[in-house]
């Protein structure tokens, strides 16, 4: 039993890295992802494009650090004291061991819940077709008149007006007033449309405009029955409704989507200087065109009465023609003639003449491969001295390791042969000669 018994020697003893380490592991392990909801307090945003500030309530406060990619996401300007729902994971920052949260989005208060609403809402009116591309129509590209569908007391009004009254002056704009915030306004907008839609005559082109603001400031643009009504009207609409980054379901069910409501009355008001200066070209291309007209239309008459006036001379020039082309038949009937003849004439030239070259290159080639067999002939070589040797069978003799002293071999030289007995065998190995007696 002492053998398991072992001292206590108190807690163990941790680095502080170690610790660090084992800490945010240990919390990653226990709450991660984690989401939050505070108000925002020193709120920055260094020069790297990370921002960082901390989350409070009336209990507690926590450092959080929202990077660059997540930053980059954001669809509105944090301040101090808003009230925001984040999303992210905790961790702990082991260089000082404070805990902080890594901010990966970022919302306002309530915005959550809105936002699963409109993207809900979103995929079942895409999914019956109210934003289907094929059924947009172009822009008129020179409207009669332009209807406005906004508050009277909003800035977009002032802007949309600014706008027109500096480029189309001369266009009538027609304004349907509806509420563009609060539980009343999706109503309003919808019996504005619809009055615009009865009008007689009728508009060419709506714009459905409003400022900027918050999800909930929008929200009446989110509407499912506004987002019908748009779909039904007879002319196209322009849907100019908050900031570049705001989306609405009206924007997507408009015929065309503006920036901002300044864009949407720019894109239906081409300015009227441009529609004068191009007046001003076409006036100048037609008058241009007409006068080439004349000119040529007058050379064609001087020409027609040309050739009525002489008609004789026509006559003339024609019997010259055809003389013409019945002396270049003639000539070129002779002309084929002749190039037959100095064919001929060129053949029964040089016909013999190249047989008998063929021949003498043939004998030339004949001697040469005579002279090469020759220089082949083995007796040719045993005239200049030497000797070829071949054993009782016949075999040849080409080193000294096939003779043995004593043994008897045949020399063949060019004149007969004569019969040998070897009597001693010497052997060249590697620059040195040395004997080998068997």
């Amino acid at each position: 039993m002492a053998n398991n018994v072992r001292a206590y020697n108190g807690p163990r003893v941790w680095g502080v890295g170690a610790l660090c380490h084992a800490v945010a592991d240990a919390i990653d392990a226990r709450f991660n992802p984690v989401a939050v909801r505070g108000e925002i307090s020193g709120f920055s945003r260094a020069a790297s494009g990370h921002c960082y500030f901390a989350l409070k309530d009336d209990t507690g406060q926590l450092r959080c650090a929202m990077f660059r990619r997540a930053a980059s996401l954001l669809d509105f300007n944090p301040r101090d004291g808003d009230q925001v729902e984040v999303r992210g994971r905790l961790a702990v920052y082991e260089p000082r061991g404070d805990l902080q949260l890594v901010v990966e989005s970022l919302q306002r208060a309530g915005q959550g819940a809105l936002f699963e609403q409109f993207l809900q809402r979103k995929a079942r009116l895409e999914a019956q077709g109210l934003f289907d591309p094929a059924r947009k129509r172009a822009l008129p590209t020179m409207p009669r008149s332009i209807g406005v569908v906004t508050s009277l007391g909003a800035a977009a009004l002032h802007d949309v007006a600014t706008a027109l009254r500096r480029r189309v002056p001369h266009i009538p704009v027609v304004i349907a007033p509806a509420a563009v915030q609060g539980a009343g306004a999706p109503s309003e907008l919808v019996r504005a449309l619809r009055g615009l839609y009865a009008l007689e005559p009728a508009v060419d082109v709506i714009l459905l405009v409003r400022g900027g603001g918050s999800m909930e400031d929008l929200w009446a643009f989110n509407d499912e029955v506004l987002a019908r009504v748009i779909v039904e009207s007879p002319v196209p609409v322009v849907s100019g409704v908050g900031h570049e980054t705001d989306f609405t379901i009206a924007d997507f069910c408009a015929d065309l989507r503006a920036p901002t409501p300044t864009a949407a009355a720019e894109l239906v008001s081409a300015p009227r200087d441009t529609w004068l200066g191009a007046l001003d070209l076409m006036e100048e291309r037609l008058d241009d065109a007409l006068a080439t007209r004349l000119d040529s239309l007058g050379q064609r008459l001087d020409q027609a009465a040309a050739r009525l006036g002489r008609p004789s001379g026509l006559i003339a020039r024609a019997q010259l023609r055809c003389s013409h082309l019945a002396q270049r038949m003639h000539f070129g009937a002779l002309s084929k003639l002749e190039r037959l003849a100095q064919v001929q004439q060129r053949l029964d030239d040089r016909l013999p003449r190249a047989l008998a070259q063929s021949l003498g290159d043939q004998h030339r080639r004949l001697a040469q491969a005579d002279t090469h067999l020759q220089l082949l002939d083995p007796s040719l070589v045993l005239q200049r001295g030497y000797a070829w040797l071949s054993d009782a069978q016949g075999h040849a003799l080409t080193s000294v390791d096939q003779l043995t002293p004593g043994s008897t071999v045949r020399a063949r030289m060019a004149d007969g042969q004569a019969r040998l007995n070897v009597l001693d065998v010497e052997k060249t190995r590697h620059g040195t000669t040395g004997k080998a007696n068997e």
